[in-house]
């Protein structure tokens, strides 16, 4: 009843001094005979949950309250004042009002996803800025040689060359026969044409900065990082859809428009599917939703609102951009939008909101909805596994494991289809030559969706 039993005290984030408030409290539960006890901890990040955990340890009630609850019950008390102990006093309004929550624990799988896709989309962030600073210190290297490509970071090619020469002279000097020299030395491929290109700029690029050979040994720094991030953007991706393809979330990669990091970025983001009530909530929960003032015979709706889960907002928003460009019913009403002057951003968001209910209908009823327009061309969720793992050159037992898992999590009348998808990669696979892991995985996923596949004997005629 606003009566300070205990008055503010500070305590060391250490196993002594959480002991020791413990025990305070504890204490003052005794002595006021205080028979209903609840803890209410402010979230901080990652702070406060050696905290959280601590006190459920000692086996109380724990609640947390955001700091946007704390800020409203403080500014009510104490407009203008912002003290420790009126942050103490709000948090406490605030859990006696109803607005402290109890943390929810996830699945592992959930839990570990949800670490590793923000882990990754960090170290992606990061790439891209270096990617930014090494087209920089390219421009002032050599000017220009960025333009004779429409994406400078699509082969390893352009970079390559930059490497080995560091100046438009260098490049002029190795002419078309040096690069090809270097490219094929580097094992790579390459087109005649692009290297005459390249030859042809050099004769009429500027002369470049006169810290050169610092620019170049910053540049090769930089793109060095660049590429350590890569691969550990690869390894990270194939950890992130060995726990995707155990979740019903896979099924979404069925959807034209929805890869492996796509998916699991929503899914370990949103969470359980189970603990999402209705398809309105997806979007709910990540703020898609405008603002609305009323007052009287004033309504007004506005923005989007500024509260609610920037992380899984952020997922909805790059999936909503994804299937503009990728899917084909999506393309095609964000063409009709275009033609009726709506902005891009709104267009984003409405397909974002159209994707959630999707998502909820496929991820939550385990339906992969054939008669909607959107999957109408809907993909082969093994085959985007295999070739994902391809690309990312996954072991072939992990490869196994993630396309078993994923058939357990495949709808009984889809088997069907995806083995008649599997068959045919199979029999692609057995006419090329060399080594082929797929013809050791596919007759195992085949099996697990029922089909037999028959291998003929060498040296057999069935003729």
């Amino acid at each position: 009843y606003g009566t300070v039993r205990i008055p503010p005290t500070e305590f060391p984030v250490t196993v002594p001094g959480l002991r020791s408030a413990v025990e305070a409290v504890r204490a003052a539960t005794t002595l006021h005979a205080l028979t209903d006890v609840v803890v209410a901890v402010e979230q901080t990040g990652e702070y406060h949950r050696p905290v959280s955990a601590a006190w459920r340890a000692a086996g109380f009630e724990v609640r947390v309250v955001h700091p946007h609850v704390t800020k409203q019950y403080r500014q009510a008390a104490d407009p203008g004042n912002k003290t420790d102990d009126t942050d103490l006093m709000a948090m406490h309004r605030a859990t006696v009002a109803g607005f402290a929550t109890a943390e929810s624990t996830w699945p592992t799988a959930f839990a570990e996803g949800r670490q590793l896709v923000r882990h990754r989309r960090d170290l992606v962030v990061k790439a891209s800025r270096l990617r930014t600073q090494c087209q920089e210190l390219l421009h002032a290297m050599m000017p220009g040689f960025a333009a004779n490509f429409d994406d400078l970071w699509r082969s390893p090619n352009p970079m390559t060359i930059v490497r080995k020469t560091g100046s438009p002279q260098a490049v002029l000097d190795a002419d078309v026969t040096g690069l090809a020299r270097i490219l094929k030395d580097a094992q790579l491929q390459y087109k005649t044409t692009t290297l005459q290109k390249l030859v042809a700029w050099a004769t009429q690029a500027p002369p470049p900065y006169a810290l050169t050979a610092i620019h170049r040994l910053r540049l090769i720094d930089t793109h060095d990082d660049i590429l350590a991030k890569e691969l550990r953007i690869q390894d990270l991706e194939r950890e992130i859809a060995h726990r995707l393809v155990r979740t019903p979330y896979v099924l979404l990669l069925a959807l034209p428009g929805i890869n492996v990091a796509s998916a699991a970025e929503f899914a370990f983001e949103l969470g359980p599917i189970d603990r999402v009530s209705h398809a309105n909530a997806i979007t709910g929960r990540a703020g898609l939703f405008p603002c609305r003032y009323q007052s009287d015979r004033v309504d007004v709706h506005g923005p989007i609102v500024r509260a609610g889960n920037k992380r899984l907002r952020a997922a909805l928003l790059q999936i909503g951009i994804n299937l503009n460009a990728c899917n084909q019913h999506f393309q095609a009403i964000a063409t009709l939008r275009r033609a009726a002057d709506m902005p891009g951003g709104k267009s984003i968001v409405k397909t974002a909101k159209t994707f959630s209910r999707i998502a909820y209908r496929i991820v939550h009823d385990r339906n992969l909805l054939g008669s909607h327009r959107a999957l109408q061309k809907r993909h082969d969720i093994l085959h985007k596994l295999t070739e994902f793992h391809a690309g990312h050159q996954t072991p072939t037992a992990a490869m196994l494991a993630d396309l078993q898992h994923t058939v357990e999590q495949l709808p009984r009348p889809e088997h069907a289809r995806e083995a008649a998808s599997l068959e045919a990669e199979l029999a692609a696979a057995q006419k090329k030559r060399g080594p082929q892991p797929l013809t050791e995985i596919l007759p195992l996923v085949l099996a697990r969706l029922g089909v037999t596949v028959v291998q003929s004997i060498p040296g057999t005629d069935l003729g």
